[in-house]
């Protein structure tokens, strides 16, 4: 009787699965050849010349752009970018560099690579690359500052108003996703993990060994600013802390090759030494994988601020001629179950922005031990700290390079040659309020899009003469807002400016050592390590 009931219902799910599965290939089919007769027709009777090219990567773009923001179309060259970011390894002048409006800027040179043994400094305009003016490239000229290992580039540079000319010798770059690790207090090693690549677990087991042996008792590993990576690799550190076996996170999709259950599949390095996650806004991704899977399994304390909310996982899928789309294919929830992703792309609101979830609607969840978390907006450290907050006035600033080319402005007007006789102090601070008054750095906010989107749309039904005084006023009202903002956000902003600083002087290292002394955060990690009873209670 069971066979009987049984096998026409699963006959009748075949034929259904089967109708479905054709009726979305044949609207596939149909939208495709819509699209290309319209490109074949539109490339042909266009009023106006138009690219094929130029008219695809706007197609694709239109396309892409409401889904989110990690579902992306790569060209070539874009490929070959993360393929060198996941390796770690490239061969270019040893530097980070930004493409602003046709300008290049070194944002940072890598010690003792070449951009740094030419004296390229962070600020550094490259109007010129050989014989190629920057400003007169089509395409990225950052592209132009790589090339063979031991083959030379000249590079002409503006620094503070004059025009220099230096010549470079490329070489292989090896990027560590541990750029830096210390016995601090002789007891609690300190390790500073970047980013997530093919090194990843190397470098952090390795750091972590040499530290034990150096007679570490403890460990802060510090995620802040760390934008994720592979997901592998966030699996594989947590595993140098939990024992084998153990679910890390979970993937869910509605595509049932994509749910999947990660789990720890090595022998662990330590599952009792103490542990501090430092987070801040930019922690995300891959390494709210680590955080949250260390807090909901209660093996570490988070200390810092509230991780950036990317709770989505992309996969990239080869494309012809060399591209390739880097598609969003599942969420990942940690192993108490939650999803912290903080923006929901798939319901807008009427500006077609993503909604941000309210606090009041997340969902709590427990850890292992019993502890409640919630999720909905990243992972909410167990000790809350001001100074890696990332506020939206903080963001902005940080957006429109005003914190970058205050400390270069800093910079070139003093002297310091020992990180530990730096501060940054409140008068310093007031001198940075006026560098943001006589550069007109104009931060707009999302309340200025706003307005000024309101202000158009009055302009468009001739009502803009009426409002125009009231919206003055409003302006105004909004930019003495701003003022209050960034001296609210004071604590913040003046360790960004701290960091930023120092790394002109003493780059990255002398920043970690640096912080080690005087970081807020790390310093309340070393309270709460050094304070075993404290320690005990927040985990239990």
């Amino acid at each position: 009787m069971k066979k009987k009931i049984l096998l026409p219902i699963l006959a009748l799910g075949i034929l259904l699965t089967t109708v479905s599965f054709k009726s979305d290939f044949f609207e596939i089919a149909k939208q495709i050849e819509i699209f290309t007769t319209l490109y074949k027709e539109l490339n042909m009777n266009y009023v106006d010349e138009v690219t094929p090219a130029t008219l695809m990567d706007k197609a694709i773009k239109g396309m892409l752009d409401d889904l989110d923001p990690y579902t992306v179309y790569w060209n070539e060259q874009q490929v070959e970018d993360a393929r060198i970011n996941n390796s770690g390894v490239y061969t270019g002048i040893g530097a980070t560099a930004r493409t602003i409006d046709k300008k290049i800027i070194i944002m940072e040179p890598f010690k003792d690579y070449p951009a740094d043994k030419a004296g390229l400094k962070a600020g550094d305009e490259i109007i010129k690359i050989g014989a190629v003016n920057v400003s007169d490239f089509e395409d990225d000229a950052g592209e132009l500052l790589k090339g063979a290992p031991g083959s030379k580039v000249e590079l002409t540079y503006l620094r503070q108003g004059k025009t220099n000319v230096t010549t470079l010798t490329r070489e292989a770059i090896d990027v560590h996703a541990v750029p830096f690790f210390k016995l601090i207090n002789n007891d609690i090693g300190y390790i500073v993990l970047t980013k997530f690549n093919r090194k990843t677990t190397s470098e952090t087991k390795a750091a972590l060994q040499e530290l034990k042996t150096q007679g570490a008792k403890k460990i802060i590993l510090d995620l802040r600013g760390n934008p994720g990576g592979l997901l592998n690799e966030a699996i594989d550190v947590v595993n140098l802390f939990v024992p084998k076996g153990e679910v890390i996170t979970t993937t869910k999709s509605v595509i049932e090759k994509y749910n999947k259950t990660y789990k720890t599949r090595n022998e662990p390095i330590d599952t009792e030494i103490p542990l501090v996650v430092l987070v801040n806004g930019r922690s995300a991704s891959a390494s709210e994988i680590v955080s949250g899977g260390l807090q909901d399994l209660d093996r570490a304390v988070v200390v810092g601020a509230r991780s950036f909310g990317k709770g989505l996982v992309q996969r990239p899928k080869k494309l012809t001629y060399g591209t390739q789309l880097k598609v969003t294919i599942s969420r990942y929830y940690t192993p108490s179950g939650r999803c912290i992703q903080a923006l929901d792309y798939w319901n807008r609101d009427e500006n077609g922005d993503p909604v941000r979830k309210d606090a009041k609607e997340y969902n709590s969840f427990k850890t292992k031990g019993g502890r409640t978390v919630f999720d909905g907006g990243g992972i909410l450290p167990d000790i809350e700290l001001e100074t890696a907050v990332f506020s939206p006035v903080t963001t902005a600033l940080l957006k429109d390079n005003a914190i970058f080319d205050y400390a270069t402005e800093y910079y070139y007007g003093h002297e310091l040659s020992d990180w530990n006789n730096f501060k940054f102090d409140e008068a310093e601070f007031q001198k940075f309020i006026r560098f943001l008054k006589n550069n007109s750095f104009e931060y707009e906010t999302e309340t200025e899009k706003e307005f000024a989107e309101a202000l158009r749309r009055a302009e468009d039904d001739d009502l803009n003469t009426e409002i125009a005084a009231s919206y003055n006023q409003l302006m105004a009202a909004v930019d003495l807002a701003k003022d209050k903002a960034v001296v609210a956000k004071k604590a913040e902003i003046m360790s960004l400016l701290s960091d930023e600083i120092l790394k002109r002087y003493f780059y990255r290292e002398g920043l970690y050592n640096y912080q080690i002394v005087h970081n807020p955060e790390i310093l309340e990690a070393v309270s709460v390590l050094n304070n075993e009873k404290r320690y005990q209670k927040i985990l239990k």
